[in-house]
């Protein structure tokens, strides 16, 4: 149970922070630490403090305003810190970690009296290699061979050394700390590539710059804070890796994720696989053609010996079996009439997820191949790796090891690829479960034609249930837009959250009848999409021309349609998405409003939620139709067709539920802080004609009607 002091330190910490920053306090902000509190204060835990109880998650809905960054810092953090584990923050865009990270833990340290240290935490990838910078010095790369196989994946300009000569002489003095986020000017990603190293290339303590590594730096500084910030991937990625591996262990972790309704997908993102045949054939050609100075340089090593005299041959049996299974899927996905070779990317997916025999007896094939070649290079690079180390007598010397060891690594995580894809290709489905989804894409690679085989989960609920909700100590989920049409089920469904956890929809600090939801008699079914457009273009140019106006549209070919045909006197107004880098926009935007000028915004769905005007700066949101996703990519389209086949109703059970979730979100940028106001138009009539219609409505803020029927 949470404990008197706990309690009264909580509540504490509240009270100087409200006082000293003379915030206001909000009911769902206290409701919101107290729900959190009253979670994570009743996990039961044994003598090792191993979680024992199963009702150690809560999900939270609290809309903008109700500030959720100090209600679950103020909450989670002295309970997290009582009970030995570290509070992890993640959140899913870059703009709400800086937030967090510079401005809401740095206020909470300095007004709270809670005593903690923070740290940011991010991927090996985002830190520069210190050993391979030294190499890029000294124009001693860590071989040839590595350096076609990294050319042929990327075009490199010529300033490379320039820009590895300024990294070392600004990490030497101090003055940069090798993070990639933080060098002052952008880094291609070619030349970036060359001075960084994933965890297979990575030697770790056995590495002659580990005392002076950027990444282990950083590392070591989580290991002393008792609040590390990260992101969705990170954590995902940490999972993916067993957990522990960049992240403390789950078990010793409370994580509360912000904008949480992102994580299903972002977690659906790491579990699919993909391989592209000729980019295949053209790093297996890379080893092949550097397997005479392998030998030369490794083969005083009996067992690397016998490994790279094996590899000729799986070499030589793969080559032509991705030359029949790239032909396989080239008639698999064959072009719609009309459309050329050279033309645009098309994609086939396979109905049910369910492959052709003849492709899965493929699949087994090359299963087997990749799982062989896999095998052997981890061997070589576990015997290079082990070379490094000075108390092992492997008979390679450390340099050669050095020098062997990245490549060895890129190709074994590349064999691990193409493997994990084969295998998702070969495997049949369980009977009423969910298939996973795969499809082929066709498409031209520097003018030569490509098939790209690619396999998901059509959901990531049961690796979520059993990976993240059941190994963490404890689990805050969190944002503006959690539920759909009123209620959590569609995100239970989606993040394999238990119905045992703790839900809660908070009550926003809005007044939402300073706010007009409108559906105009000019309303029309987007199912003419002519008429549907003279609507639009009739309505914006009625716009008073002081206005400031965000209109959404679901498609890029409408937005351009309607800002074609717009008068000349309205179209000078008009800041379209299509046209605009968003920075810019926005600036435009505000600079217009500042003048006393109207400015209309033209956006598309990101605009619907990552665009933030408040007061004058927007006083009426248009949205043009219903967001309804059309479930066309592979993955939607197969689950679609998993719910229709189990006798479900796909469009009610996925389409209606996330169009109410982003209904919500395009509505919520009009209203952003207490004192705002102004108008919703919603320019598509089914909202009143289907059937669906009301339910939409019902799941909105309750904004004032004006609803022409």
């Amino acid at each position: 149970m949470l404990d008197t002091a706990l309690k009264s330190e909580i509540q504490d910490a509240y009270r100087r922070v409200v006082d000293t920053l003379e915030l206001t306090p909000r009911y769902g902000q206290r409701m919101m630490i107290a729900e959190i509190a009253r979670t994570l204060g009743n996990i039961e835990s044994d003598d090792e403090g191993k979680r024992t109880s199963d009702t150690h998650v809560c999900v939270l809905e609290a809309g903008t305003g109700t500030g959720k960054t100090l209600a679950y810092l103020i909450a989670a953090l002295p309970i997290a810190k009582a009970r030995g584990k570290r509070l992890i923050i993640s959140t899913a865009t870059v703009a709400l970690q800086e937030q967090v990270l510079n401005q809401d833990l740095p206020s909470l340290a300095s007004h709270s009296g809670i005593a903690f240290r923070y740290a940011l935490a991010k991927g090996r990838g985002r830190y520069v290699c210190v050993a391979r910078l030294d190499q890029a010095l000294e124009g001693t790369e860590p071989n040839p061979t590595l350096s076609l196989f990294e050319q042929s994946l990327q075009t490199q300009s010529s300033d490379f050394t320039v820009i590895a000569s300024d990294m070392a002489q600004a990490y030497g003095q101090g003055e940069w700390e090798g993070d990639r986020d933080n060098w002052p000017e952008a880094i291609e990603d070619a030349h970036w590539r060359r001075l960084t190293v994933d965890h297979r290339q990575c030697t770790g303590r056995r590495c002659g710059h580990f005392g002076a590594c950027a990444f282990f730096r950083s590392r070591r500084e989580l290991e002393n804070a008792d609040v590390i910030v990260a992101n969705h991937d990170l954590v995902l990625a940490d999972l993916a890796l067993g957990g522990g591996a960049i992240l403390p262990d789950p078990a010793d972790c409370i994580f509360v994720f912000d904008e949480g309704h992102h994580l299903p997908e972002k977690a659906l993102s790491h579990f699919a696989h993909r391989f592209a045949v000729h980019g295949c054939l053209r790093w297996l050609k890379t080893l092949r053609s550097s397997l005479t100075d392998l030998h030369q340089a490794l083969a005083i090593q009996p067992t690397v010996s016998r490994l790279l005299v094996s590899l000729p041959e799986l070499i030589h049996n793969l080559e032509p079996a991705l030359g029949d299974v790239f032909s396989m899927g080239h008639q698999l996905a064959e072009r719609p009439n009309g459309l050329a070779d050279e033309e645009a990317t098309h994609q086939s997916r396979f109905e049910k997820g369910q492959v052709p025999d003849a492709l899965r007896e493929q699949a087994q094939q090359l299963l087997v191949m990749f799982a062989s070649l896999s095998r052997c290079l981890e061997s070589i690079s576990d015997i290079l790796r082990e070379s490094l180390d000075p108390d092992k007598q492997t008979g390679l010397d450390r340099e050669q090891a050095e020098t062997w060891l990245p490549l060895v690594a890129l190709l074994h995580g590349r064999a691990l690829e193409a493997h994990a894809l084969w295998q998702a290709f070969s495997e049949q489905d369980v009977a009423n479960e969910a298939p996973s989804a795969r499809w082929i894409t066709l498409s031209r690679v520097a003018g030569e034609p490509e098939v790209e085989f690619s396999a998901s989960p059509v959901s990531a609920a049961h690796t979520l249930a059993k990976h993240l909700w059941g190994r963490c100590h404890g689990a805050v989920v969190t944002s503006a837009t959690l539920t759909a049409l009123g209620r959590f089920e569609r995100l239970q469904e989606r993040a394999g959250l238990a119905n045992r956890y703790r839900y809660q929809a908070l009550p926003s600090p809005f007044d939402y009848a300073n706010a007009v939801l409108r559906v105009p008699k000019e309303a029309t079914d987007p199912g003419d999409r002519e008429a549907h457009e003279r609507a639009i273009v009739t309505f914006v140019s009625q716009l008073a021309d002081q206005e400031a106006a965000l209109v959404l549209f679901s498609s890029r070919a409408q937005l351009r349609a309607v800002d074609k045909a717009l008068p000349a006197s309205v179209k000078e107004r008009v800041l379209a998405q299509d046209a605009l880098p968003k920075r810019e926009l926005i600036e435009r935007h505000r600079a217009a409003v500042d003048r006393g000028e109207g400015s209309i915004i033209f956006g598309l769905a990101s605009f619907a939620e990552g665009i933030d005007l408040p007061g004058d700066y927007l006083t009426h949101v248009v949205i043009t139709r219903l967001p309804f996703a059309v479930p066309d990519d592979p993955v939607g389209a197969t689950l679609a067709e998993w719910i229709e086949s189990q006798g479900g109703n796909a469009f009610m059970r996925i389409s209606v539920p996330d169009a109410s979730i982003k209904l919500v979100q395009a509505c919520g940028r009009l209203i952003r802080k207490e004192s705002d106001r102004g108008t919703i138009t919603l320019l598509d009539k089914r909202v009143i004609t289907r059937r669906y219609g009301q339910a939409l409505l019902d799941a909105l803020p309750p904004f004032r009607r004006e609803i022409s029927r």
